[in-house]
């Protein structure tokens, strides 16, 4: 990139948004490159290249790569969490879920299959899961005892990652409109009052 690109790039952004942006372009760049289909390409000098950036603007934002890895995939998960919290039928959680994370596979390998090659999110994961079944716990207003219902949203979170997991993997032969209904039967056997209208 030419000195004159470079200063082009930021004319006209106040100085003290420029980090900012900064940091959203290499998060950007770290979300393609750790959800690449033949699985984590993340270093340094590569998240510097696909950005544009040099590594002084990466380090202006993330103390090593471990922080930013942690860093692009907390970015992934509240997105996903934003479009799930969102959602005003099971329908609707699965066909957003599906959009962010399916048609655009490369976020959806970060959420659910780049924990299983990198160490550094395994705590990360973890600390990620109980929100997904808090959310979804609180969706299972037909049942009353508090501890059925964790059960009952803990063990559709674990289904769900699965089949979203072998459906990225290319391990499940079926098409897109079968895998959302499958998944919102799933849900609405258990998440929604006996009204076909929520579906």
């Amino acid at each position: 990139m030419s000195s004159g690109q470079r200063r082009g790039r930021w004319s006209g952004v106040p100085l003290q948004d420029r980090q900012s942006l900064r940091r959203d372009e290499l998060i950007a760049a770290g979300v393609g490159l750790l959800g690449g289909a033949a699985g984590p390409a993340l270093t340094v000098r590569a998240v510097c290249r696909e950005a544009g950036l040099t590594e002084r603007y990466f380090y202006e934002s993330f103390t090593d790569r471990d922080e930013f890895v942690r860093g692009v995939y907390d970015h992934v998960c509240s997105t996903a969490m934003s479009a799930l919290t969102t959602s005003d039928t099971p329908r609707d959680a699965v066909e957003r879920f599906v959009t962010l994370m399916v048609d655009d596979p490369v976020r959806g390998r970060v959420l659910l299959i780049a924990p299983e090659r990198e160490p550094v999110l395994a705590k990360s994961g973890a600390e990620w899961m109980p929100s997904f079944i808090d959310l979804l716990q609180h969706k299972l207003t037909r049942i009353t005892d508090p501890a059925v219902q964790a059960m009952v949203a803990t063990g559709l979170v674990g289904a769900l990652t699965a089949l979203f997991t072998a459906y990225l993997n290319g391990r499940l032969d079926t098409t897109r409109d079968q895998f959302i209904d499958y998944c919102v039967d799933m849900l609405v056997s258990r998440v929604s009052p006996a009204d076909p209208s929520r579906a």
